[in-house]
Parts: C-alpha cells; structure tokens; sequence
C-alpha cells in the first residue's frame, strides 16, 4: 500500500512563542499547543485525585485492610501496563511499611483476561480479604460476583471503556466511567493506580500512619520510571497530564534514579541511560515486559520490576530478552504466513473491497496475534483482528485500528446487530480483543467487512503520513537535533515531528537483516547527512536510485563517543 506524504497545515502560532526558534514555534502550534504553560511538565501541574470518582471510598477499603494486616491481593493484566501497575502497586505499598500485598496474574493461555470466576478459585488460595483489580475488571462482572460471593471485597481500579453493564464491586475507580468528572480520560492503567496511591498517601497522613509507626512519608515521584513505562507501552495519548507523568519519570531514569529492573531492561538492550526517549520505553522495555506475558508468564516481568537487587534484575532481564527475542521470530514466522494469506486472495489488488481484515490460522500463537494484527494493520492500512486458537471450539481474536475508526464502537456495533457473533470484546479506539466461535469465523470475517465499510470514509482507507514541512539544510544540524530531543516527550497524540524533503544519494548499503544505511544531500545543497531506514521491504526502493523523496526524524546518532545528526527514516520513496 502506498503511503501519501502530507504536509500539516499551516496554524497561527501564538505570541507567546514569539522567543522560540521557529521550528519549535511551527510543531507546538501544530500539536495545538497554544501557551508555555502547557510546556511546563513539573509534576505540581500534574492533576490532583481529587476528581477521580470514588478514589476515597477505594482508599478507605485499602487503608482498613492495612490497618488490619488484611491480606490483599493484586489482579493484574498480562501485558507491559498490568505488569508495571501490579509492579507500582506493591512497591508504593511496601514503602507505606504495608508487606501482607500479594499479586495474581491470570496466565492468557490458561485463564484468559481479567477478573474471571476461574482466577477467583486461584485467588481464594491467597486467602485475601480484598482483591484489588489493575488494568482490568471493568467488564469482570461473573468474576466480581464470584468473588462476593466467597465474601471477597474487591476494587476495581482499570481505564478501558465500560459496557452498558458494570461488575458489582465494592468501589470502581476508572476515568471513563460515567459521571467521573477526572479531566484526563487518558490515562494508562498504571496511571490510575499512581492516582489512587496519591489518594491513599495523603489519606494515611491524614490518618497519622507514618508519624505513629516512625515512617519517612515516601516521595512517590521516585516511582514514576514505572508509570511511564506503562503509559508509553499502552499507547495511552500523551495528553498534558500524561506528558507531565512521562517527562517526570524520564528524567529519573536519565539521572539514574530508577528501580534496578528498569535499569537493567534498558541496559542489556545496549542503551544509555541519560538519552532514553518515551520511544525508547515503547520499542525496547515495554516490547521485553510484554514478551513474558505473551509467551509464558508476565511474573516474570513483574518480579524484574519488584526487585531491588541489580544481580536478580540482570538476570531476569536476560530471560526476558531471550523470551523478546524467541516472540520477534514467531511473529516473523506469523507475518509472512499472514501476508501470503493476504497475497493468494489478492488483497492488494482489491483493496476497494477490503475494509476490515480477518485473518486466522489454527497453528498460530494466540500470544502475538496482538503484534501481528498491528503489523498487518502498517503494511494495509485497514483495521486487522488476528484470531488463534483457544481450544476446539473457541477463538481469541485482537484488534488493530486506523485513524478515524473506534474499533471497540465497531465491534459494539457488530455485536448489537448479531448477537451471535462474538462471545466476548472490549478494549479502546485503536486496539480491541474478542472471542467467537471457530464455527462463525467465515461469517464473522464478511459481517466485520461489513460493519467497517459502513463506518469508514475513503479518506480514512488512505495511509498518509503527516509531515511538520521541510528542514533547511543548515537545520538538519545537531544542535536541532539535541532540541527535538528535549521538546518532547513525544508519543500518542503528541508526534515526534516529522520531517520530508527531496534528497540525492551519494552512497547506500543493506546492514543487519533488512536495514538500508544511506549517505545522503538535500536536493540542491551541499551537506552529507548519514539516514537509515529499518525493515527496508516496507519501501520502494530501487538499487540504482540516485534521489529520494523521504519523511524522517532528526536524530542524534551516537558512535565511538562521536555525537552527529542522523534521519531517521519513516518513508522511502525512490524518483
């Protein structure tokens, strides 16, 4: 599928940015960034938890327990946002001088997701007088009512949209639920439990905890390095509240004030810390957390974020990074099987009937469907749901979106209209997962094709690529590049910036497996610029190319202690 370079239009910059050089004048504008103020990511300006719907009634459940030594006991989610929340929720408990805190995740293959009456029996052994949910429990309804009944109280603490019917718990704090008047509906699942911990701090001074048992009140900004790994690796849209977390726990990591697992995730991967980025966070610790879930068990994640030892921390990260690495080659292995599925329908050459995907193979690992979906979501630019096998009558299906399609409102939509369709779904606008039975996949995969023709529009069938405009070449420079870096954090809802322009090739070459390294000239100048390009087959590129149109970042390429500009190419197009 081809990709159209678009330039972002132009905006009225305000006044206020008047001192700014005009590169950052033009991407703040554009981003709709209209005062400094909104700049300003000092954890003060973060949002108080105040407005957070009934995080007080959660912190009286939790402090009655701590206050009893009541077991409680953690339930959290299989991905890189349950493991940082499970991982956030006891390390703030521990230093509130509470240890009776335990943690369940369900294993995906063994009990699925979330709160589910099976995990209940599993939690029982723990013996917990509260079970608080992370990340999940929001549509738990049989699973909350399991637990009531065995006399379990259970918080519900989770961020994913809410079905017309909600779990009977003793207290649900999400962001999106109705009437909750938290400005930031946002945040990752471990953002909501950084709220809640806030609100049980400030409760327990209240209360004289730490005065009467001779305890240091714990700065929880020193737990930020998780709640940004979390936030970034949910894809959560970095809106101001949400930028403000990550920038904060960036920084932490950058000085070196961060838990021993982080440190450890980012170190074997080979970066340095005083220049991790939120893209770092998102393609290189969240990618490894995420591993363990999708393929064993996410325990394994979670204690290399719990430890405070760097030995236990090295080596959990190395079984992690083995587990990443075995992920990355099923996942090749699924792709190209994919593709080829894609390839003998001749999809590429009907794409005006194709409007939502459905793939399925009873051979496939249902822990990287996830990963394949989106990558199949890139290279089309159609809404993707991958289904593997659950047992012999049942599918795990998960989704991927584009710009402009609530995924989650499709499948909502698809479920009203044929009920028979799908067991189970949930999710956000741009990712989803769901269940149906192996017997409607063929009617489930025309009646999605479907439901995404009625809601799409032909612009949003197009992949465009959003460009902040051209870069003179006395810009593509260091010192711009050394700015970009620090004008983010950049993520979901807050893009790094992109740049394009028409470029010669003075020389080129294939390194690694797939990866194009190029020696290039802006079209009519004189500065050699070194650029790359990863996974060189998403490109149309042509051995004997002499210029090329591309869309990249400038970025800072550190080598042998030499520190140059470098284009980070997103789009290749050969002239």
């Amino acid at each position: 599928m081809l990709t159209t370079i678009k330039r972002r239009p132009d905006v009225t910059v305000s006044e206020e940015f008047n001192d700014f050089p005009p590169i950052l004048q033009r991407i703040y504008a554009q981003r709709g960034i209209s005062s400094e103020e909104e700049i300003n990511h000092s954890l003060t300006k973060a949002l108080p938890p105040g407005k957070l719907l009934n995080v007080e009634a959660g912190v009286e459940h939790i402090y009655n327990c701590m206050q009893n030594n009541q077991r409680i006991l953690i339930v959290g989610d299989f991905d890189a946002d349950g493991a940082t929340s499970t991982a956030l929720f006891i390390r703030v408990l521990n230093s509130f001088g509470f240890n009776n805190v335990h943690y369940l995740v369900p294993n995906r293959f063994e009990y699925g997701y979330g709160l589910t009456p099976e995990i209940v029996e599993v939690a029982i052994e723990y013996e917990p007088t509260l079970i608080i949910t992370v990340d999940n429990g929001i549509s738990s309804i049989e699973g909350v009512a399991a637990a009531k009944a065995k006399g379990i109280d259970v918080v519900i603490t989770d961020h994913h949209l809410p079905g017309k019917e909600l779990p009977d718990a003793d207290v649900i704090i999400n962001p999106n639920q109705d009437n909750d008047e938290f400005p930031s509906k946002h945040l990752a699942g471990v953002g909501v439990v950084f709220y809640v911990l806030s609100a049980l701090r400030a409760y327990l001074r209240d209360q004289s905890w730490f005065v009467d048992r001779n305890i240091q009140e714990p700065n929880l900004a020193q737990f930020l390095d998780i709640v940004a790994i979390g936030t970034v690796a949910d894809v959560a849209k970095l809106d101001y509240n949400n930028r403000i977390l990550v920038e904060q726990g960036l920084k932490r990591i950058r000085a070196n004030k961060c838990c021993p697992g982080v440190r450890a995730l980012l170190t074997v991967a080979g970066k340095k810390l005083y220049r991790i980025s939120s893209t770092d966070l998102g393609f290189v610790v969240g990618p490894r957390l995420n591993a363990a879930g999708r393929l064993e068990d996410m325990s394994l994640g979670i204690e290399c974020l719990l430890t405070n030892d760097d030995t236990q921390a090295i080596a959990l990260t190395e079984e992690l990074n083995h587990l990443n690495e075995e992920r990355k080659q099923i996942e090749h292995d699924m792709q190209k099987q994919a593709i080829n599925v894609l390839k003998s329908d001749n999809f590429e050459e009907v794409t005006n009937h194709k409007f939502g995907i459905s793939l399925y193979d009873p051979l496939w690992h249902q822990g990287v469907i996830g990963i394949v979906a989106a990558r199949i979501k890139e290279k089309y630019h159609r809404p993707v749901i991958v289904f593997a096998k659950t047992n012999e009558t049942e599918l795990k299906g998960s989704a991927r979106s584009i710009p402009g399609l609530h995924i989650r409102d499709a499948l909502d939509l698809l479920a009203a209209r044929h009920p028979h369709l799908i067991n189970t779904f949930g999710g956000h606008a741009m990712a989803a997962g769901l269940s149906i039975s192996i017997k409607n996949f063929a009617e489930f995969t025309e009646t999605f094709n479907q439901v995404i023709e009625e809601l799409v529009s032909p612009e949003h069938l197009e992949s465009i690529l959003l460009s902040d405009g051209e870069l003179q070449e006395k810009e593509l420079s260091l010192d711009v590049a050394e700015m970009l870096f620090q004008a983010g954090p950049w993520g979901q809802g807050f893009p790094e910036p992109i740049f394009d322009g028409i470029f010669n090739v003075n020389e080129h070459r294939i390194v690694g497996d797939n990866h194009l390294k190029l020696n290039v000239t802006p079209s009519g100048g004189q500065q050699k610029i070194d650029a790359i390009a990863f996974n060189i087959d998403k490109y149309h590129w042509r051995e004997d190319t002499d210029e090329i149109h591309i869309a990249y970042q400038l970025s800072v390429n550190e080598f042998r202690g030499t520190r140059s500009p470098q284009l980070i190419i997103q789009y290749l197009e050969s002239l």
